[in-house]
Protein backbone atom coordinates (compact mmCIF):
# COMPACT_ATOMS: atom_id res chain seq x y z
CA UNK A 1 0.00 0.00 0.00
CA UNK A 2 1.45 3.32 -1.05
CA UNK A 3 -1.17 5.76 -2.24
CA UNK A 4 -3.92 7.36 -0.22
CA UNK A 5 -6.62 5.55 -2.21
CA UNK A 6 -4.93 2.15 -1.96
CA UNK A 7 -4.73 2.48 1.81
CA UNK A 8 -8.33 3.60 2.17
CA UNK A 9 -9.55 0.71 -0.01
CA UNK A 10 -7.44 -1.88 1.81
CA UNK A 11 -8.62 -0.70 5.23
CA UNK A 12 -12.24 -0.70 4.03
CA UNK A 13 -11.82 -4.29 2.85
CA UNK A 14 -10.70 -5.20 6.38
CA UNK A 15 -13.75 -3.49 7.90
CA UNK A 16 -12.22 -0.15 8.89
CA UNK A 17 -13.61 2.95 7.16
CA UNK A 18 -10.85 5.57 7.27
CA UNK A 19 -11.25 9.25 6.54
CA UNK A 20 -8.96 11.06 4.11
CA UNK A 21 -6.61 12.45 6.78
CA UNK A 22 -6.05 9.08 8.43
CA UNK A 23 -5.31 7.39 5.11
CA UNK A 24 -2.75 10.11 4.39
CA UNK A 25 -1.20 9.71 7.85
CA UNK A 26 -0.79 5.96 7.35
CA UNK A 27 0.71 6.57 3.91
CA UNK A 28 3.31 8.90 5.39
CA UNK A 29 3.95 6.55 8.31
CA UNK A 30 4.91 3.83 5.85
CA UNK A 31 6.86 6.14 3.57
CA UNK A 32 8.91 7.75 6.35
CA UNK A 33 9.02 4.69 8.63
CA UNK A 34 7.93 6.79 11.56
CA UNK A 35 5.60 5.91 14.44
CA UNK A 36 2.07 7.25 14.16
CA UNK A 37 0.59 8.86 17.28
CA UNK A 38 -3.20 8.70 17.34
CA UNK A 39 -5.00 10.86 19.88
CA UNK A 40 -8.72 11.06 20.48
CA UNK A 41 -11.53 10.36 22.89
CA UNK A 42 -12.09 6.83 24.13
CA UNK A 43 -14.16 4.80 21.72
CA UNK A 44 -13.39 6.61 18.47
CA UNK A 45 -11.53 3.64 16.96
CA UNK A 46 -7.83 4.30 17.62
CA UNK A 47 -7.02 0.70 18.50
CA UNK A 48 -9.01 -0.54 15.52
CA UNK A 49 -6.57 1.29 13.22
CA UNK A 50 -3.72 -0.95 14.37
CA UNK A 51 -5.87 -4.08 14.13
CA UNK A 52 -6.92 -3.17 10.60
CA UNK A 53 -3.31 -2.49 9.60
CA UNK A 54 -2.24 -5.92 10.86
CA UNK A 55 -5.07 -7.51 8.87
CA UNK A 56 -4.20 -5.58 5.73
CA UNK A 57 -0.51 -6.48 5.93
CA UNK A 58 -1.26 -10.07 6.93
CA UNK A 59 1.09 -9.72 9.87
CA UNK A 60 1.18 -10.08 13.64
CA UNK A 61 -0.28 -7.45 15.95
CA UNK A 62 2.04 -6.98 18.94
CA UNK A 63 0.36 -5.05 21.72
CA UNK A 64 1.99 -3.19 24.60
CA UNK A 65 -0.37 -1.80 27.22
CA UNK A 66 1.43 0.92 29.17
CA UNK A 67 0.83 1.73 32.80
CA UNK A 68 2.45 3.57 35.69
CA UNK A 69 5.62 1.78 36.72
CA UNK A 70 6.11 -0.05 33.43
CA UNK A 71 9.75 -1.11 33.35
CA UNK A 72 12.23 -2.67 30.96
CA UNK A 73 11.47 -6.24 32.04
CA UNK A 74 7.80 -5.89 31.09
CA UNK A 75 8.25 -3.88 27.88
CA UNK A 76 11.57 -4.95 26.40
CA UNK A 77 13.15 -8.13 27.77
CA UNK A 78 14.13 -9.98 30.89
CA UNK A 79 16.25 -12.97 31.74
CA UNK A 80 14.75 -16.28 32.73
CA UNK A 81 16.19 -16.20 36.24
CA UNK A 82 14.81 -19.58 37.30
CA UNK A 83 16.45 -21.35 34.38
CA UNK A 84 19.66 -19.42 34.99
CA UNK A 85 19.76 -20.53 38.63
CA UNK A 86 19.10 -24.14 37.67
CA UNK A 87 21.89 -23.97 35.10
CA UNK A 88 24.31 -22.48 37.64
CA UNK A 89 23.53 -25.29 40.07
CA UNK A 90 23.90 -27.92 37.35
CA UNK A 91 27.32 -26.55 36.32
CA UNK A 92 28.63 -25.91 39.82
CA UNK A 93 32.40 -26.28 39.91
CA UNK A 94 32.91 -25.53 36.21
CA UNK A 95 34.68 -22.47 34.78
CA UNK A 96 32.78 -19.40 36.01
CA UNK A 97 33.28 -17.40 32.79
CA UNK A 98 31.96 -20.24 30.66
CA UNK A 99 28.89 -20.60 32.87
CA UNK A 100 28.28 -16.86 32.69
CA UNK A 101 28.53 -16.86 28.90
CA UNK A 102 26.02 -19.69 28.78
CA UNK A 103 23.38 -18.25 31.09
CA UNK A 104 23.46 -14.85 29.38
CA UNK A 105 22.69 -16.27 25.94
CA UNK A 106 19.62 -16.28 23.72
CA UNK A 107 18.47 -19.52 25.32
CA UNK A 108 17.72 -17.69 28.56
CA UNK A 109 16.34 -14.46 27.09
CA UNK A 110 12.61 -13.75 27.40
CA UNK A 111 11.30 -11.43 24.70
CA UNK A 112 8.76 -8.79 25.64
CA UNK A 113 6.72 -6.75 23.11
CA UNK A 114 9.30 -4.13 22.10
CA UNK A 115 12.11 -6.61 21.52
CA UNK A 116 9.80 -9.06 19.78
CA UNK A 117 8.59 -6.31 17.44
CA UNK A 118 12.03 -5.65 15.96
CA UNK A 119 12.97 -9.30 15.58
CA UNK A 120 10.19 -10.40 13.24
CA UNK A 121 11.07 -11.50 9.71
CA UNK A 122 7.83 -9.89 8.51
CA UNK A 123 7.21 -6.33 9.79
CA UNK A 124 4.54 -6.56 12.51
CA UNK A 125 2.20 -3.84 13.70
CA UNK A 126 3.32 -2.63 17.13
CA UNK A 127 0.43 -1.11 19.05
CA UNK A 128 1.49 0.96 22.04
CA UNK A 129 -1.43 2.10 24.13
CA UNK A 130 -1.40 5.09 26.47
CA UNK A 131 1.74 7.05 27.32
CA UNK A 132 5.27 6.11 26.30
CA UNK A 133 8.51 6.10 26.70
CA UNK A 134 11.74 6.73 24.83
CA UNK A 135 10.84 4.72 21.79
CA UNK A 136 12.62 2.99 18.95
CA UNK A 137 14.08 6.08 17.31
CA UNK A 138 16.91 3.96 15.90
CA UNK A 139 15.00 0.67 15.99
CA UNK A 140 17.69 -1.06 17.97
CA UNK A 141 17.99 -2.31 21.52
CA UNK A 142 21.05 -2.58 23.75
CA UNK A 143 21.22 -5.57 26.07
CA UNK A 144 24.28 -5.26 28.31
CA UNK A 145 24.97 -8.97 28.42
CA UNK A 146 24.44 -9.54 24.67
CA UNK A 147 25.23 -6.22 23.00
CA UNK A 148 23.17 -4.26 20.48
CA UNK A 149 20.31 -5.96 18.66
CA UNK A 150 19.29 -4.11 15.50
CA UNK A 151 15.88 -4.49 13.91
CA UNK A 152 15.51 -7.25 11.33
CA UNK A 153 12.50 -5.40 9.94
CA UNK A 154 11.00 -2.03 10.87
CA UNK A 155 7.62 -2.52 12.56
CA UNK A 156 4.60 -0.37 11.78
CA UNK A 157 4.32 1.49 15.08
CA UNK A 158 0.98 2.91 16.23
CA UNK A 159 0.71 4.75 19.56
CA UNK A 160 -2.66 5.68 21.01
CA UNK A 161 -3.58 8.23 23.66
CA UNK A 162 -6.90 9.57 24.89
CA UNK A 163 -5.29 12.82 25.98
CA UNK A 164 -5.51 12.18 29.72
CA UNK A 165 -1.71 11.94 30.06
CA UNK A 166 0.86 14.52 29.09
CA UNK A 167 3.14 13.12 26.40
CA UNK A 168 6.71 14.34 26.27
CA UNK A 169 7.95 16.62 23.51
CA UNK A 170 10.65 14.03 22.76
CA UNK A 171 8.02 11.39 22.08
CA UNK A 172 5.90 13.70 19.93
CA UNK A 173 8.93 14.70 17.85
CA UNK A 174 9.53 11.08 16.91
CA UNK A 175 5.99 10.56 15.69
CA UNK A 176 3.62 11.58 12.96
CA UNK A 177 0.37 12.83 14.46
CA UNK A 178 -3.30 12.36 13.72
CA UNK A 179 -6.32 13.21 15.85
CA UNK A 180 -9.07 10.61 15.56
CA UNK A 181 -12.45 12.28 15.99
CA UNK A 182 -15.91 10.78 16.09
CA UNK A 183 -16.92 9.94 12.51
CA UNK A 184 -19.40 12.12 10.67
CA UNK A 185 -22.83 10.72 9.85
CA UNK A 186 -21.98 9.34 6.41
CA UNK A 187 -18.80 7.60 7.57
CA UNK A 188 -20.45 6.13 10.65
CA UNK A 189 -23.24 4.77 8.48
CA UNK A 190 -20.64 3.14 6.24
CA UNK A 191 -18.93 1.67 9.32
CA UNK A 192 -22.22 0.16 10.47
CA UNK A 193 -22.88 -1.39 7.05
CA UNK A 194 -19.34 -2.76 6.89
CA UNK A 195 -19.43 -4.33 10.36
CA UNK A 196 -23.05 -5.36 11.00
CA UNK A 197 -24.62 -8.03 8.80
CA UNK A 198 -28.18 -7.16 7.84
CA UNK A 199 -27.89 -3.42 8.47
CA UNK A 200 -29.48 -1.70 5.51
CA UNK A 201 -28.25 1.63 4.15
CA UNK A 202 -31.37 3.45 5.35
CA UNK A 203 -31.27 1.98 8.87
CA UNK A 204 -27.53 2.59 9.16
CA UNK A 205 -28.02 6.23 8.20
CA UNK A 206 -30.83 6.62 10.74
CA UNK A 207 -28.69 5.10 13.49
CA UNK A 208 -25.76 7.35 12.60
CA UNK A 209 -27.97 10.45 12.68
CA UNK A 210 -29.47 9.41 16.03
CA UNK A 211 -25.97 8.86 17.45
CA UNK A 212 -24.87 12.27 16.19
CA UNK A 213 -27.73 13.86 18.14
CA UNK A 214 -26.98 11.84 21.29
CA UNK A 215 -23.33 12.92 21.22
CA UNK A 216 -24.41 16.55 21.28
CA UNK A 217 -26.25 16.02 24.57
CA UNK A 218 -24.37 16.76 27.78
CA UNK A 219 -23.40 13.22 28.65
CA UNK A 220 -20.66 12.08 30.98
CA UNK A 221 -19.69 9.18 28.71
CA UNK A 222 -20.27 9.97 25.05
CA UNK A 223 -20.97 6.77 23.08
CA UNK A 224 -18.11 5.73 20.85
CA UNK A 225 -18.11 3.73 17.65
CA UNK A 226 -18.05 0.46 19.60
CA UNK A 227 -21.32 1.43 21.30
CA UNK A 228 -22.78 2.43 17.94
CA UNK A 229 -22.00 -1.02 16.58
CA UNK A 230 -23.47 -2.72 19.66
CA UNK A 231 -26.67 -0.70 19.27
CA UNK A 232 -26.88 -1.38 15.54
CA UNK A 233 -26.37 -5.11 16.14
CA UNK A 234 -29.10 -5.09 18.79
CA UNK A 235 -31.58 -3.26 16.55
CA UNK A 236 -30.90 -5.55 13.60
CA UNK A 237 -31.09 -8.56 15.90
CA UNK A 238 -34.60 -7.71 17.10
CA UNK A 239 -35.78 -6.99 13.59
CA UNK A 240 -35.93 -3.20 13.51
CA UNK A 241 -36.07 -1.85 9.95
CA UNK A 242 -36.90 1.80 10.61
CA UNK A 243 -36.22 3.71 13.85
CA UNK A 244 -39.25 5.97 13.43
CA UNK A 245 -41.54 2.96 13.25
CA UNK A 246 -40.00 1.32 16.32
CA UNK A 247 -39.75 3.98 19.08
CA UNK A 248 -40.24 1.40 21.84
CA UNK A 249 -37.38 -0.70 20.55
CA UNK A 250 -35.22 2.43 20.39
CA UNK A 251 -35.95 3.27 24.02
CA UNK A 252 -35.47 -0.29 25.24
CA UNK A 253 -32.07 -0.68 23.58
CA UNK A 254 -30.51 2.64 24.61
CA UNK A 255 -28.71 0.65 27.32
CA UNK A 256 -26.24 -0.20 24.56
CA UNK A 257 -25.26 3.49 24.43
CA UNK A 258 -25.55 4.94 27.93
CA UNK A 259 -23.11 3.53 30.47
CA UNK A 260 -23.69 5.60 33.62
CA UNK A 261 -26.71 6.25 35.84
CA UNK A 262 -26.19 9.98 35.32
CA UNK A 263 -26.38 9.66 31.53
CA UNK A 264 -29.40 7.39 31.76
CA UNK A 265 -31.17 10.09 33.75
CA UNK A 266 -30.28 12.71 31.14
CA UNK A 267 -31.23 10.65 28.11
CA UNK A 268 -34.90 10.49 29.04
CA UNK A 269 -37.72 9.23 26.85
CA UNK A 270 -38.59 12.82 26.01
CA UNK A 271 -35.02 13.54 24.90
CA UNK A 272 -34.89 10.32 22.87
CA UNK A 273 -38.22 11.15 21.20
CA UNK A 274 -36.97 14.63 20.35
CA UNK A 275 -33.81 13.22 18.77
CA UNK A 276 -35.78 10.49 17.02
CA UNK A 277 -37.99 13.16 15.48
CA UNK A 278 -34.95 14.63 13.74
CA UNK A 279 -34.04 11.31 12.10
CA UNK A 280 -35.12 11.63 8.49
Amino acid sequence: MKTHDEIAQALAASGYIADSELATAISLMQLLRRPLLLEGEAGVGKTEVAKALATVHGTELIRLQCYEGLDQSAALYEWNYQRQLLSIQAHRGEDADAVEDQIFSEKYLLERPLLAAIRQSRPPVLLIEAFLLELLSDFQVSIPELGTISAITIPHVVLTSNGTRELSDALRRRCLYHYVDYPDVDREARIIMARINGASASLSLQIARMIEGIRKEELRKVPGVAETLDWAAALVGIGVKDLRESPEAVHETLMCLVKTHEDKSRLTREVADRLLGKVA
